[in-house]
């Protein structure tokens, strides 16, 4: 049996549909790391976690932040449910700095009755939201 020469993707939220369309790769974050996904990929069935979902059609890269949701894998489709996803065109950098730099200072709290464990979720949304800005300006400008 000969292997499909594309995926067909679709990313979905709660509250709209991001993407559907043939593409040649998708590198989702999954619970346990990222999991690189080409055409033929035996089935499978994970947790997103928080990162970056990354995928490529000839010769353009498309990046999206995403926390939290499911994969599922078939050889010749890609169906990713996240509970939050945003374009890169959609974040705001100043927003996503402001969240970084209140969560390390959460982080960096005496105080008894912070939540660390929210507190490091928070920073590493915010880093993974300011990753996916910024790689995409960069490559706008080059």
């Amino acid at each position: 049996m000969a292997l499909p020469e594309n995926i067909y993707l679709e990313i979905v939220t709660p509250e709209r549909h991001l993407y559907s369309g043939p593409v040649d790769q998708v590198t989702v974050p999954s619970s346990q790391g990222y999991l690189g996904i080409l055409p033929g990929h035996a089935p499978l069935l994970a947790e997103l976690g928080v990162g970056n979902i990354q995928y490529q059609s000839a010769d353009r890269v498309d990046r999206l932040f995403c926390s939290w949701g499911f994969v599922e894998v078939l050889p010749e489709r890609v169906i990713v449910l996240a509970q939050t996803a945003e374009p890169a065109s959609e974040i705001n950098i100043d927003r996503a700095e402001q969240a970084r730099t209140r969560a390390m200072q959460r982080l960096n709290s005496k105080d008894a009755g912070i939540d660390y464990t929210r507190a490091q979720i928070a920073l590493i949304k915010a880093i993974n939201r300011l990753d996916v800005a910024r790689h995409t300006q960069s490559r706008s400008r080059a």
